[in-house]
């Protein structure tokens, strides 16, 4: 692992990453400061940069090739350098189409390059080629690297086989690829881990299933957010080779379209991993530099040796020198410290003790000395300052109005202290953060308002400073004014005076789109209906806004209750007008039209259920519309069996009536069997049932009757035969109309049956 990867991931670590951040691309340095700066690390110097076989200049770029920064993502490699077949500028997130293509500029045409038509087992076309001699201090030389197009998934495998090299030729160094001055010929760097095979779509992809730990799927974003564009990437893989030291190798990185020009493809060279042997040192801080403040903030001390190293275990001894002590300004530090095998980074941390004496600035340096196989000597160090007290300064605006705004955008950062920082106001929102919105001078269009600002550092040092808002604006909307319209007819009108222009104003006034046309070029605004207009005044300076509601007369309301609504035919009924805000009024009552201009009740007669509608209308002719319905009913007896009985009635209104029973008790019967007079029964007319009993002299029940046929034929409870005699007979009879009929009387059985 590079330091500068060391680095970068410590800041992804205290600043978090996000699936939502994209990498940056940036074109701006020439292949030469891209090769220099950004991706050679300790242990190797580099000569005679081409692009393309053409000398070193920021216009043959062509946008092939450029620095990436991918801090706050999850892209895995930090930064580096980017290589692409189209604009460096489409490697950029997020991953919005399985098609990408961006070849703007024109793209240089590479496909004369013998060495990709080699790997690829076709003809190159678009891409990039980027050369340069190297000499490395010691025995190895490694950087990392991941490929990615958008030829993944759905060409992999296929004719457009995107391919791309890491060809090497110098001493010891033997292979297929041939090159002037290197009868040995040269070998590929990108291959598949473990195998001779080369890095192309055909070869590492989803249809290639033998490798299929070394392919992410990132199509919609599925691997890194919205980091990078394109729709499948290699893992992190490891390009290396033994070398001899202090020798002159050259090196060709070059990657290209095959088949034809669409469909990006690029390939992320991690910074500062091209690199040979030694242990790097370096300082790293929350805040970016190398400072750190007692008592707050700390920083890493990180030791990081080259990749071909990490199989061994390594012990480094370090010199420490400065004006800071150690064990009184920070705790002791562990020295040498010791690379396990498989780790290729140490992180001592120092933290600084607040020991509350001013000590103005002092400094630890790091010093390692590594010494390479070849025996060359390569050091490296770190400084680190430290300081017990911060100075903060607060960089800020005093903005000058000549328009009046609400607020005015307001933008300060703090310099000096330890970030991060945070900020508040003193306005009237008690607001915090370096942005914020403050009121410009209110009641007036020119004058000046301060607020203060506060910046208090992670270590609690504070700074302030004075904001000074001016407002110098001549132009202003004086007076509006609005009238109001009718509920059914636009009506209204709005009207504005301004003042203090500059030259000729544009003025405009907007309202609700129910008007036609919804805005006019004037101060003043008739027939429009109600609702929320807004004025605008333009003149060679400044504008000037203001607003106004336009209103709109009580509208008229139709209502009426009429008692009763429903009922029995002939159904008179009584109708009060409670309408609002009308002076007119049209009853229609199921064709009868009353008009009139008051309120007064009035009463109609209905045989039949009749539906009623009132109209109300105001001075200004809107009018509104209510309706009811009053249901008439034919009312009568409702009952087949009473003597009045109505088959028209649709409701009993209970004027049912029925015929009384007629009732005939014999006082005589003789049950000698002679079949005349031989039962006695009571003859009942017009009803529904009959209960007799039939009691001797003594007062016992002898015949207990229920029902309209029943008779007694003498005999009496045992089976024996009455004796001849008077018998009391008391009767119940229930009538059609459900009433009970009580009576009595007296029988004689004479000649009855004897035993």
């Amino acid at each position: 692992m590079s330091l500068r990867t060391v680095l970068v991931s410590a800041f992804s670590i205290l600043l978090g990453t996000s699936a939502f951040s994209q990498i940056n691309v940036t074109n701006t340095q020439t292949p030469a400061e891209l090769v220099q700066n950004v991706l050679l690390g300790f242990g190797v110097t580099a000569t005679n940069i081409t692009v393309n076989g053409t000398p070193l200049n920021a216009t043959n770029i062509q946008g092939n090739a450029a620095f990436f920064d991918a801090a706050g993502t999850t892209f895995p490699i930090p930064s580096g350098v980017v290589l692409t077949t189209g604009n460096s500028v489409g490697a950029i997130g997020p991953n919005s189409s399985g098609s990408f293509t961006d070849n703007t500029p024109a793209t240089p045409n590479v496909g004369t390059d013998p060495h990709l038509n080699a790997i690829a087992n076709a003809s190159p076309t678009n891409g990039i080629v980027l050369e340069f001699d190297f000499v490395p201090s010691g025995d190895t030389i490694s950087f990392n690297y991941m490929f990615g197009s958008d030829e993944y998934p759905e060409f992999s495998p296929s004719s457009y086989n995107d391919a791309f090299g890491f060809f090497l030729w110098g001493p010891g160094i033997s292979g297929p690829y041939t090159l002037a001055g290197y009868p040995a010929g040269g070998q590929n760097l990108a291959i598949i881990p473990g195998t001779t095979v080369p890095v192309t779509i055909n070869n590492l992809g989803p249809g290639a299933s033998q490798y299929p730990a070394f392919y992410t799927d990132n199509q919609n974003g599925a691997a890194y957010g919205t980091a990078v564009q394109y729709d499948g990437l290699t893992t992190v893989l490891s390009a290396n080779a033994s070398v001899q030291c202090n020798q002159t190798y050259h090196i060709k990185l070059a990657i290209c379209n095959v088949g034809d020009q669409a469909y990006d493809s690029g390939v992320f060279l991690q910074a500062n991993s091209f690199s040979s042997e030694a242990v790097e040192v370096a300082v790293a801080t929350v805040s970016g530099d190398t400072t750190v403040v007692e008592g707050c903030t700390t920083a890493d001390l990180m030791f990081v040796r080259p990749q071909s190293q990490i199989g061994d275990t390594l012990i480094v001894n370090y010199d420490i020198t400065g004006t800071a002590t150690s064990g009184t300004d920070y705790p002791a530090l562990q020295n040498p410290v010791t690379f396990l095998p498989g780790q290729d980074t140490v992180i001592l941390t120092i933290d600084p003790l607040a020991d509350g004496i001013p000590d103005n600035l002092e400094f630890i340096t790091i010093t390692a000395t590594t010494i390479t196989v070849c025996g060359d000597t390569i050091v490296s160090s770190g400084t680190l300052y430290i300081v017990d007290t911060v100075d903060i300064q607060i960089n800020e605006p005093d903005p000058l109005e000549f328009c009046a705004n609400d607020s005015v955008m307001v933008d300060v950062s703090a310099t000096g202290g330890a970030a991060p920082y945070t900020y508040t106001w003193n306005d009237p929102n008690n607001q915090t953060g370096d942005t914020v919105y403050l009121s410009t001078p209110q009641g007036t269009l020119s004058g000046s308002i301060d607020y203060i600002v506060t910046a208090t550092d992670a270590c609690g040092y504070t700074g302030t400073d004075t904001v000074t808002i001016t407002l110098n604006q001549t132009l202003s909307v004086d007076t509006v004014l609005s009238f109001p319209s009718a509920p059914c007819d636009p009506t209204g009108a709005v009207s504005a005076v301004v003042t203090g222009q500059s030259g000729t104003p544009l003025y405009e006034w907007v309202g609700p789109g129910a008007n036609s046309p919804n805005s006019i070029d004037a101060t003043v605004w008739e027939n429009i209906s109600s609702g929320w207009y807004y004025f605008t005044v333009i003149d060679d300076v400044c504008t000037a806004q203001d607003s106004v509601f336009v209103d709109v007369t009580p509208p008229p309301v139709a209502s009426f209750n009429a008692s009763p609504q429903a009922g029995c035919s002939p159904l008179e009924v009584l109708f009060t007008n409670t309408s609002q805000n009308a002076v007119s009024y049209e009853w229609n009552f199921d064709g009868n039209v009353v008009a009139t201009t008051n309120t007064n009740p009035q009463t109609q007669v209905f045989t039949n259920t009749a539906l009623i509608q009132l109209v109300a209308t105001d001075a200004g002719g809107c009018s509104d519309t209510t309706y009811a319905t009053v249901t008439v009913t034919s009312c009568g007896c409702t009952d087949p069996t009473a003597q009045n009985y109505d088959p028209n009635a649709l409701f009993d209104d209970g004027s049912c009536f029925y015929p009384q029973p007629e009732i005939y008790v014999p006082n005589v019967f003789t049950p000698n069997g002679d079949n005349q007079n031989d039962i006695f029964f009571i003859d009942v007319q017009n009803a529904a049932d009959l209960e007799f009993i039939i009691l001797n002299r003594w007062g016992n029940v002898v015949y207990e009757a229920n029902g309209l046929n029943s008779a007694w034929n003498g005999f009496i409870e045992g089976g024996n035969f009455a004796e001849d005699g008077t018998y009391f007979v008391r009767y119940t009879v229930t009538g059609i109309d459900g009433k009970e009929h009580e009576g009595h009387g007296f029988v004689q059985l004479v000649n009855g049956k004897k035993p």
